[in-house]
């Protein structure tokens, strides 16, 4: 359908709750879902990253998410997602978002979450996902409920340039963004 412009830290609408999704599903998103597929796949091709995506990071106040991950076979639109369990353990990791893509956080999130949600033909869902898609899933779903990683990090110093992530801690820590 369209590319949609990706709204940017500093807009309030990205604090906003989102609202629940209800009706006949297939119906009322399918223009919704294909924008943000096609908007999250413009985004990789230009910026050279991105997994996920909610709809409030195009403007739209309602609980879906996309998620574009080949490796794991998990494509598709999440609506209504929502973390059911949550696990013992947390990780502690740099975060980057579509909405911020110059910059990198630090935050805790919870190793292991197990997510309800519905897929488009309305049917209800359970997946439990651990490292890294317990955190995408945590971060796309924290969109949604208003909260961006800036408001999970403990500390001011807790902020970096992806450019001096790419340069320095890449190296250093031998991690990689999630």
């Amino acid at each position: 359908m369209a590319v949609r412009e990706i709204v940017q830290l500093g807009d309030q609408l990205l604090w906003n709750k989102s609202e629940t999704v209800t009706g006949d599903l297939f119906t009322e998103l399918e223009s919704l879902i294909t924008d943000m597929s096609d908007t999250l796949v413009d985004f990789k091709r230009k910026r050279g990253f991105g997994r996920a995506i909610a709809a409030p990071q195009i403007g739209v106040l309602k609980k879906v998410i996309y998620i574009q991950m080949p490796d794991r076979k998990l494509n598709g639109a999440m609506i209504n997602p929502e973390i059911i369990e949550k696990g013992d353990n947390t990780i502690e990791l740099w975060d980057n978002c579509l909405s911020f893509p110059d910059l990198v956080v630090k935050v805790r999130r919870f190793e292991k979450i197990k997510v309800q949600y519905k897929d488009v033909s309305g049917r209800e869902q359970i997946l439990e996902a651990s490292g890294e898609l317990s955190e995408l899933l945590q971060h796309e779903i924290d969109h949604l409920d208003g909260i961006l990683a800036v408001d999970r990090t403990d500390s001011s110093k807790d902020f970096m340039t992806l450019l001096h992530w790419n340069r320095f801690e890449k190296r250093v820590s031998n991690k990689t963004l999630v």
